[in-house]
């Protein structure tokens, strides 16, 4: 393992905090740095490449969809012809995008994102580093939620403390704490995955609770409804996940540890924010004005949908094509859909639906069969990275959480550690008891997009001596 390797591994962990520090990674400067580092991780990864005369990659489908989102993208500034004429201007170019530059930045990103993923699953070759990451995870998850809870306390309004947002209720580095809160379902999904698995040693048991129990309160306390249901959500998906084929005695072992530890969350919020905290739920909805009533916004984006079929309106030209069919006084600017599900489907028409179907469809698959691997610590980070992503998608239907470059980075992350879980690894520490075990992980491994070399492809001169 070369300096170069463990320094792509390095940035890969970097990246994830970085984003999520940086305000959510929503400014252009931002989002600029972040390129930067996604291009300073694949010039690592080339280097290594060359110097070790091997190239090595991850073959998982759940990169494909992402890459051919970006490449329809692409598609939709592609100029057909031009307008007759437009607002007085002749030559206008027609194409699928009713903003093209916006399609054309969006693009940017989705490649970025893809570069990223295509990175982590490159990079987590071995369990140790599985190991590290999930670490570092929840190391993470545990000191940025206990910041979040002091900052609530001492300084509610301003990020950091100097940082005060107009027009949302911001909570932890994030000006929407809805994005907190997502961040936060997948953070707390690693150490409750490695607990319903069974994949905790009793002497660190204590300390994953207390990581469980502050992360959980301080997701109650950001008030995100929307990460609440998640939350309930991911929980319930561990418990069927890990108790399929051990019996009622189990069952009713792992529905009691999760009412164990939403009350304990929940005491831990009231305890920090006193009786006030949990109505923050309803004040939030109450405060809701037309720029985040979801029921304006749905009703407007499907005819958005119905206006732009079967190509949509552009990815990243949601707020255009907004404008142009809203119901209301147009007042407010809204750029997001406030439902993931619906803006695909606004912005990239029919191609958008099927590349999510495909998505689902490998995400589910690579997740229930990864959560089934015999070795324990491998499926304590399966069913844990799966519920956590799951937990995006639940969140999905009432936020645009996906469209926070900090989320999407975090939601990459568990992605490379699900499917590096179906993995086999010299280093794996669990034994097998029999060659029919054995079998059946190299064929759950072969068939779960695996890190693959093909340095004998390369020129002799470039592989080591």
């Amino acid at each position: 393992m070369t300096r170069l390797n463990k320094l792509s591994f390095v940035l890969i962990c970097a990246t994830g905090i970085f984003t999520t520090l940086a305000y959510g990674t929503v400014h252009q400067p931002v989002i600029a740095f972040f390129y930067a580092i996604v291009t300073v991780m694949g010039l690592v990864w080339a280097s290594d490449c060359l110097i070790n005369g091997e190239v090595r990659f991850s073959r998982s489908p759940l990169q494909i969809p992402l890459l051919l989102l970006g490449v329809y993208a692409l598609i939709q500034i592609v100029p057909f012809g031009t307008v007759t004429e437009y607002n007085g201007i002749a030559g206008v170019p027609r194409t699928i995008s009713v903003e093209p530059f916006a399609t054309q930045v969006t693009a940017l990103h989705i490649f970025a994102l893809c570069a990223f993923f295509a990175l982590a699953l490159a990079a987590l070759d071995s369990s140790a580093r599985v190991r590290r990451l999930a670490t570092v995870i929840t190391v993470f998850g545990f000191v940025y939620g206990f910041y979040a809870i002091l900052q609530m306390v001492l300084s509610p309004d301003k990020i950091y403390g100097i940082y005060k947002p107009q027009s949302a209720v911001p909570f932890g580095s994030f000006v929407n704490r809805h994005d907190f809160a997502a961040v936060m379902e997948m953070s707390i999904s690693v150490p409750l995955g490695m607990m319903f698995a069974g994949a905790v040693r009793s002497d660190k048991k204590l300390l994953y609770v207390v990581a469980i129990v502050l992360m959980g309160s301080s997701l109650l306390l950001s008030g995100s409804r929307g990460g609440l249901i998640a939350l309930i959500a991911e929980i319930i998906l561990l418990v069927i996940l890990t108790t399929r084929a051990k019996g009622r005695n189990d069952l009713i072992l792992k529905i009691a540890l999760s009412g164990l530890l939403v009350i304990s969350a929940v005491g831990g919020a009231v305890f920090v924010g006193g009786d006030t905290s949990l109505t923050r739920f309803s004040e939030a909805a109450a405060a809701d004005d037309i720029s985040s009533s979801r029921t304006q916004i749905w009703g407007v984006t499907l005819n958005v949908i119905a206006a732009n079929m079967p190509f949509g309106a552009g990815l990243g030209a949601y707020a255009q094509a907004y404008t142009k069919s809203d119901t209301a006084s147009g007042y407010e600017r809204v750029e997001q859909a406030h439902n993931d599900y619906l803006q695909v489907a606004a912005d990239a028409g029919l191609v958008g639906l099927v590349l999510g179907a495909l998505f689902l469809f490998w995400f589910f698959r690579e997740g229930i069969r990864n959560a089934a691997v015999t070795n324990a610590f491998r499926r304590g980070i399966a069913v844990g990275s799966f519920a956590g992503c799951f937990a995006i998608l639940i969140h999905s239907l009432f936020d645009f959480v996906l469209h926070i470059t900090a989320v999407s980075v975090m939601f990459l992350t568990l992605m490379s550690m699900l499917v590096a879980a179906g993995r086999e690894y010299d280093d794996d520490t669990d034994e097998f008891d029999n060659l029919k075990d054995h079998e059946r992980r190299r064929k759950l491994e072969v068939s779960s997009g695996s890190v693959v070399s093909i340095g004998e492809r390369l020129p002799r001169r470039l592989k080591k001596d």
